[in-house]
């Protein structure tokens, strides 16, 4: 059901129930109707389906500085759980109950559906030009679907002609092993298994403690990130999610059935069988997996940096920043090459929206399209000039100090200032685009990229004869632009039988993989082609079907074909 903010803006201010009063700061009925403007005090309710764990109400520096510039503090409340903020929000959509702003991630769905999200599209055009400056050419892509082409939310989770400078995913190793092993090749998972088995076998403990080569994180949804994501990744498949999608037909099939794939869950069924799995992995929790990581014993990972992020702060904090991790882009054989940095270009979906409880979308339009200014970018990326950065010749640089800290006390300087705890919140720019000054909106190009790293990386990096990890992956002119983006964020129907089937896939998945995993190597084909078999049983052919046109309708849509 759509909701347009205008006609809401007109209910009688009687009409509004209590729990839409209590949601957004301020009572009167000129902030109702959405005519409060300027600084004064207000607060709006916000829910993100991601956790924040350094998130602070706003009270460090930049939360601060926000406020005086808007006026506008956040009552914020993030999902804590690591369930994508499931069980919250399927409660929003059932009860009606609905924050100010909220950011739902893959359950926008259920909040469209149950008439939660108000369309931004004339808020965007009468009071956001910076946000209308930011998605320019990209408004087409901000629309929900071929049938409903209002905007619900505005995409936060890519940076708008964003540029990857470095690579924080792949297969880790810690720079300690890699030194002592006079840093060998890391190309094929053939070599990843050489150098962790090499280095275990000389170091069977650390610290007193036995030496866990590789250790994966599958608790929960994250079962996808260490465990079921690499299959297509070292076989020359980019990420759509759980689909490997055909690009000259738009042809979606689950990405296990790939013949190459079973081959990577064979290498870990090898893995598991030599004792070089750590035989936890499909039992611990996330906090086990970080806490393991910590305490420097963990040769090698299978992750993206955000994952495992906290784990190796706490090791650099400790001074051993030597047990922190390289990145390298290993693949089943030679034959493949790792696509993680092939272009999809532009890509929206998940992001924040604005519910229909906010009785103030205005003000809430205007804060949003300041954290999307010029001034707004600067300061969540760089922070306070004088404090955090310095003004050089017309260049932004970050001095020594503040970057030590940055470097090897994230957690803590996080915290305290509000560097990179406000980027999802509202649109912003990518890596690599300059400001009016000439400037990088963001902090992460090459130089402070390649200033911000350890002493332990730079010798990894030199090593191997590159500037930074990005460096040693395939480059994405090697590949063509995607035309559907990522497919792991398109929006699904949420009272379609698609969702019901894809559940009962995914229950699937997440029970039999590890069964492959851990099954005595001469059982693995078996419970691996019954997995695909009971796939089919359940459903996965025509849901197939229904994602394929899914695809093919993004594609319509993004080329500005659809009907309007």
């Amino acid at each position: 059901m759509k909701k347009h903010w205008s006609r809401f803006a007109l209910i009688p201010l009687l009409a509004v129930s209590l729990a839409a009063l209590a949601g957004c700061g301020g009572s009167d009925k000129a902030a109702k109707e959405g005519t409060s403007s300027g600084t004064d005090p207000i607060t709006f309710s916000f829910f993100g389906a991601d956790t924040s764990p350094q998130w602070n109400g706003m009270k460090d520096e930049i939360g601060k500085e926000i406020t005086k510039k808007t006026g506008v503090t956040l009552n914020a409340e993030f999902d804590v759980s690591g369930g994508g903020g499931d069980d919250r929000i399927a409660l929003m959509a059932a009860s009606g109950e609905y924050p100010d702003l909220v950011s739902p991630k893959a359950n926008i769905n259920k909040l469209v559906d149950a008439g939660a999200m108000i369309d931004l599209t004339d808020l965007i055009n009468d009071h956001a030009p910076n946000l209308k400056k930011l998605y320019g050419p990209y408004m087409d892509r901000l629309k929900y679907s071929n049938k409903d082409q209002s905007i619900y939310v505005l995409p936060t989770y890519a940076g708008v002609g964003q540029e990857s400078f470095d690579a924080t995913g792949g297969f880790e190793i810690q720079h300690k092993v890699l030194k002592e092993l006079g840093y060998p090749k890391v190309r094929t998972l053939q070599d990843y298994e050489n150098v962790l088995k090499t280095y275990a076998a000389k170091h069977p403990t650390i610290n007193g403690k036995k030496t866990i080569p590789l250790t994966l994180d599958a608790d929960d949804w994250r079962i996808m990130i260490t465990v079921t994501n690499p299959a297509f990744q070292t076989t020359g498949a980019p990420d759509d999610g759980e689909y490997f999608i055909d690009p000259k037909t738009f042809e979606a099939q689950l990405h296990y059935k790939r013949p190459e794939e079973k081959e990577y869950f064979r290498w870990l069924n090898h893995m598991y069988n030599e004792g070089l799995l750590d035989k936890d992995s499909f039992v611990q929790k996330s906090d086990q997996y970080k806490s393991k990581i910590a305490s420097g014993r963990v040769l090698g990972l299978i992750d993206q940096e955000w994952g495992y992020q906290d784990a190796e702060n706490a090791l650099k904090a400790s001074g051993k920043s030597e047990s922190s991790y390289a990145h390298f882009p290993v693949t089943l054989s030679e034959e493949y090459k790792d696509r993680s940095f092939q272009d999809t270009g532009f890509t929206s979906g998940y992001g924040v929206g604005i519910t229909e409880n906010c009785k103030d979308p205005v003000r809430a339009i205007k804060f949003l399209d300041y954290l999307a200014s010029d001034e707004g970018q600067v300061l969540v990326n760089w922070g306070i000039e004088g404090k955090h950065y310095e003004i050089k010749d017309g260049k932004r640089v970050i001095p020594a100090d503040v970057l030590e800290q940055k470097t090897n006390n994230t957690t803590n300087f996080n915290k305290s200032t509000g560097i990179d705890l406000y980027t999802l919140i509202s649109g912003h720019y990518g890596d690599g685009v300059k400001d009016p000054t000439g400037n990088y909106y963001t902090a992460k190009f090459p130089e402070q990229i390649i200033a911000a790293y350890s002493k332990p990386e730079k010798e990894s990096l030199k090593a191997y004869g590159v500037k930074t990890w990005k460096d040693l992956f395939p480059d994405k002119k090697e590949f063509d632009v995607k035309p559907w983006g990522a497919a792991y964020n398109l929006t699904t129907d949420n009272e379609s039988s698609y969702n019901v089937t894809f559940k009962k896939t995914t229950d699937i998945i997440r029970k039999r993989i590890p069964e492959a995993i851990l099954a005595p190597a001469s059982n693995f084909d078996t419970v691996y082609d019954n997995m695909i078999k009971e796939l089919d049983a359940a459903g996965a052919v025509q849901m197939e079907q229904q994602y394929t046109q899914l695809v093919k309708d993004r594609v319509e849509l993004w080329s500005g074909k659809a009907s309007k």
